[in-house]
């Protein structure tokens, strides 16, 4: 790091005379933006895994390649839907943080734009205990629709019993 000690006060020598009045984002700063990133990610899967213990769920879930790798937000609720934990990256999509979604039901993202149909889907496969894979018109907290889509599956505990959903959910086109 010695070495970056002066890295901004050189780039600002070096434009100094040019007819540019600003100078390129440095790599640091990209590496910056993305090591936060990865922080808060991997913080969210250390998260998520202690609640998989806590509430012991059956088998596993790839979290790290849900959350890492293809950068979806997670939102688990209890078996009553109530949320009980949203990931970080959740701020990005729809502009809630997560402890404004905490203890509500996630149809607080629905509104007038949403497909009554495809909620009807959706309840159905919560109430049997079954996957779901949908796309729905949710609303950010500003009020603005964004497709968003969501894979949804039931989370059985060691005995067999229903104690969690958990979607995985991403903004699309």
């Amino acid at each position: 790091m010695e070495n970056t000690k002066f890295y901004d006060q050189a780039v600002s020598n070096f434009y100094s005379d040019k007819e540019i009045n600003g100078y390129p984002i440095s790599s640091l700063d990209i590496y910056a933006q993305h090591f936060g990133r990865v922080c808060k990610n991997l913080h969210d899967i250390k998260n998520l895994n202690a609640l998989a213990k806590r509430e012991k769920w059956k088998g596993s879930l790839p979290l790290r390649t849900e959350i890492l790798d293809k950068e979806h937000i997670v939102v688990v609720t209890d078996a009553d839907l109530n949320i009980v934990y949203a990931t970080q990256n959740m701020h990005q999509m729809n502009g809630y943080m997560p402890d404004e979604v905490v203890g509500k039901k996630p149809n607080m993202f629905q509104g007038e734009a949403t497909c009554r149909k495809t909620t009807k889907l959706v309840s159905q496969a919560i109430k049997n205990r079954k996957p779901f894979e949908v796309t729905l018109v949710n609303y950010r907290k500003n009020g603005t629709v964004y497709n968003c889509k969501i894979k949804g599956v039931p989370v059985f505990d060691i005995t067999g019993k229903v104690v969690n959903f958990i979607a995985f959910e991403k903004e699309v086109a």
